[in-house]
């Protein structure tokens, strides 16, 4: 399967991901990669498993597995050199473990040579810089901000602004849960939502990303808290039967928040068809 994914970087990292969920308990990828020392796509999968390993382990117990997932992605990339999938890794690996920034602008510079506008690059960039995190207050914003103002039209770096939005919410809801909910949110007035409509949603590719439900869920989240239901009808359509728990679960009791913005956005007059 990843062999025939090819340099298809965001479906190759998304298949390594799940594939390495699966195996973070289990053993199949440290036998591939044993079998198979040269192999690609073996290092790719173990450099992913040994990187969640550390990222369960945490801060304090993780730094060695950490070494170790970094010393496999940098063989990986000795292997296939143009390869995406370990970098990735490495940034998820800064974000975990916290070193300077120095590292991770050199990881970036690699990343920008190979793939400049790669999706879940993007993403553990902005979640590095996160205020829960390693980032400043209003960090995370203005660069996802700026990634989705000079990105090209049709890319999914458009939404990032929305999962910053999102994070921010979810930050101020738990340090107060009797004062900031449902009633108080930010996506009422958004004008980053009708950037994501102009940028991504009217211009994306007829083949949908690998991570297609993830940014269409946060879109109709943004649109239907918004109170504008009408335009998720469109959107909610799309997603079909892959609604995501985040980030409707920020807000509350995930699906049943999902289930209900979506009837409200197929209640007539809204309904465009059957």
């Amino acid at each position: 399967m990843l062999a025939t994914t090819g340099a298809d970087w965001d479906r190759r990292i998304f298949r390594l991901q799940v594939l390495a969920e699966a195996g973070a308990r289990l053993r199949f990828a440290d036998t591939w990669a044993k079998a198979e020392p040269r192999s690609p796509h073996a290092l790719a999968l173990l450099a992913n498993v040994q990187a969640l390993r550390a990222m369960i382990a945490g801060r304090s117990g993780g730094r060695s597995l950490m070494e170790e997932a970094w010393a496999t992605s940098r063989t990986a990339l000795d292997v296939w050199p143009y390869d995406v999938a370990p970098l990735v890794v490495m940034l998820a690996l800064l974000r975990t473990h916290q070193p300077d920034r120095a590292t991770l602008r050199q990881v970036w510079a690699e990343i920008e040579q190979r793939d400049p506008w790669n999706r879940e690059a993007h993403h553990e960039a902005a979640t590095y810089l996160f205020q829960r995190n390693h980032g400043r207050p209003g960090e995370a914003m203005w660069w996802a901000e700026e990634q989705a103002s000079v990105a090209p039209q049709g890319l999914p770096i458009a939404v990032l602004p929305l999962v910053v939005i999102a994070e921010a919410h979810r930050s101020r809801k738990e340090r107060d849960q009797t004062a900031y909910g449902l009633t108080i949110h930010p996506w009422i007035d958004c004008p980053q939502i009708d950037h994501v409509l102009e940028r991504w949603w009217r211009y994306r590719a007829p083949r949908p990303h690998a991570c297609f439900a993830d940014d269409a869920n946060y879109l109709a989240h943004a649109l239907s808290f918004a109170n504008r239901h009408s335009e998720a009808a469109e959107v909610f359509d799309a997603i079909g039967a892959y609604a995501t728990h985040v980030p409707w679960s920020y807000c509350g009791q995930a699906e049943g928040l999902f289930l209900r913005h979506r009837a409200w956005a197929y209640s007539p007059p809204r309904r465009r068809h059957p």
